[in-house]
């Protein structure tokens, strides 16, 4: 079930490792949707409004924890890829330990200081209850985001992506009975769909780590490996971290403009919640197509094959590239109707403006398909501190949305946000790969 990827035809690779990992973030976010989908259509505009209010502090923090648990995964598809078993399941312990330190502060910190960072925000008051309610919820359930994304990451690293795509699916469905169940029957209204995100993440988590133990032979450990093991763990954090930040920063631009579009009011809110939510669901593929890189570069780099690094990067684009131009014309002939799953259909302007959101970003998706491709393989060939340059250039763009072009333009310029955040990255990240490369071949001496 394992898959080496230093040997074979690049695209053909790319196409079997990605296409499974794009299934399972097709769930990921299909239970997302149905989400924010059952909030809105069952306890209204504001409920939804709520819930969207929070998703870049939830991106800020969730995106750290599935950052470093990327990054942790690194050295063990470099391991993987030279052939060292054992020492790939001494980093896997030592994840292992830091990522029970991690997620034991972060949501003592989170659950203590969601509120005053909501107030902070400028969340309208109509709908700052519900927000809280929801995202403290949220940040409980850390330890189970930390839980299925590191057991992801193990497996992923050795070249399997589709045993995380099952738990995934699974995990979707759990969600929307739970939502439907603790919403339409129990009346909690958001905590419901909290509770359901988190208890499926659970689901997720165990199932994966129990059927992961059970079924590859590589990860059952001897005494000697569990042990702690401090260079071990400096040279994770070195990966995880940054990594981390990397999400992190560019949520803080984020978060910046989620600020400015509360003050647009709770329709305006609303209209970003639905629109974002159905441009993750399209953005799945970059997602698919830059996980699939990590690997790729991290186990091409550890069997010392750079030759197969441009090669699958060109392949690796030409799908971006195509599949960018399709998500255009789908969003272009589909966009309002989409709108109208998440609101009725007499919100005319809010319908508008979902729309106005997701032709504007489509219209840019190229540009996000070469910062996804780019800095996930940069970051599988052992450089993730790039990735938080990268991310600094993303949350520049954003402050400049939030802080500047808003004010004066209103929700359009929230709509042109992320496009200018994705070229900025791309700025930054096409001279870094060609620097990346360079590096790399002077520290094989290849």
């Amino acid at each position: 079930m394992t898959k080496d990827m230093t040997n074979g035809s690049p695209m053909k690779l790319i196409l079997s490792f990605s296409v499974p990992l794009l299934f399972g973030n097709l769930f990921q976010q299909f239970y997302s949707l149905v989400d924010t989908l059952i909030v809105g259509q069952y306890l209204g505009v504001d409920a939804l409004a709520a819930v969207g209010s929070t998703g870049s502090l939830n991106f800020l923090v969730i995106g750290f924890c599935m950052g470093v648990c990327s990054g942790f995964a690194i050295p063990l598809s470099h391991k993987f890829g030279a052939g060292d078993y054992r020492g790939m399941r001494m980093f896997m312990m030592n994840a292992v330990y830091l990522s029970i330190v991690f997620a034991i502060v972060m949501t003592a910190l989170m659950v203590i200081f969601c509120r005053p960072i909501l107030q902070l925000m400028r969340t309208p008051d109509n709908i700052i209850d519900d927000a809280y309610i929801y995202i403290v919820i949220i940040f409980a359930g850390i330890p189970t985001t930390y839980l299925y994304n590191l057991a992801a990451g193990v497996v992923r690293a050795m070249g399997d992506s589709k045993t995380p795509v099952v738990f995934l699916t699974i995990a979707s469905f759990v969600n929307i009975g739970l939502d439907l169940l603790f919403i339409t029957q129990f009346g909690m209204g958001v905590s419901g769909a909290a509770l359901a995100t988190v208890i499926s993440q659970a689901v997720s988590g165990v199932g994966l780590l129990i059927y992961s133990l059970k079924k590859f032979d590589l990860l059952h450990t001897e005494r000697e490996e569990r042990k702690v093991n401090r260079s071990l763990m400096a040279t994770l954090c070195n990966m995880g971290i940054p990594m981390g930040m990397q999400y992190s920063i560019t949520a803080i631009g984020s978060v910046i403009l989620q600020s400015a579009v509360n003050t647009l009011g709770s329709n305006a809110v609303a209209a970003m919640t639905a629109g974002g939510r159905i441009g993750m669901f399209f953005t799945c593929p970059y997602e698919a197509l830059g996980s699939t890189m990590a690997t790729y570069g991290g186990q091409n780099v550890g069997a010392k094959k750079l030759d197969r690094i441009g090669s699958g990067l060109k392949a690796c684009s030409i799908l971006g590239i195509a599949y960018s131009a399709v998500a255009f014309v789908l969003l272009w002939f589909t966009g309002e109707r989409l709108a109208m799953f998440f609101v009725e259909s007499a919100n005319v302007s809010i319908i508008a403006d979902v729309k106005l959101f997701l032709l504007i970003n489509s219209a840019f998706y190229i540009t996000l398909a070469f910062v996804n491709i780019i800095r996930f393989l940069i970051q599988g060939m052992g450089f993730s501190k790039f990735a938080i340059l990268a991310g600094v250039f993303e949350m520049a763009a954003r402050m400049i949305a939030g802080f500047i072009l808003v004010p004066m333009f209103g929700f359009t310029a929230a709509c042109f946000a992320n496009p200018i955040a994705w070229v900025f990255a791309d700025i930054f990240l096409f001279p870094a790969y060609f620097y990346v490369c360079r590096k790399t071949k002077e520290m094989l001496k290849i």
